[in-house]
């Protein structure tokens, strides 16, 4: 287990978690994941108008609450992606204005052009 940033960890190359966490991030945001979790929804709220057996009414709260972690977990992630991506654009614009400022040329005109790009990456 590692406490660094998920954008640092790995160098430039996803590793399966991130891979796992973009594939589940675009699916928890389709119409089919709304219309499951509608469903779900719509389940808990029939059950108790049903009066269903406790032991069914516990089992759907516990389905909501565990797709309410999962989702939540995939929020953190994506946003830690989305503020790694901002923290480096930041980083390369300031480089490159100083350089342009200061009359230099060299790797902070690339290093803006692979900012610009990051999203793909991330």
């Amino acid at each position: 287990m590692t406490l660094q940033h998920p954008a640092h960890r790995g160098g430039r190359t996803q590793g399966r978690f991130a891979r796992l966490a973009e594939k589940a991030s675009n699916f928890t945001s389709s119409p089919v994941f709304f219309g499951l979790c509608l469903a779900l929804v719509a389940a808990v709220v029939g059950a108790h108008l049903v009066h269903v057996p406790l032991k069914w009414l516990l089992l759907l709260g516990d389905a909501m609450t565990a797709v309410t972690l999962l989702l939540l977990a995939l929020l953190k992630n994506s946003e830690r992606r989305a503020e790694h991506a901002i923290q480096r654009k930041l980083d390369a614009i300031a480089t490159a204005l100083l350089d342009a400022q200061e009359g230099r040329s060299g790797q902070s005109a690339q290093d803006l052009r692979d900012a610009i790009r990051l999203e793909d990456e991330t």
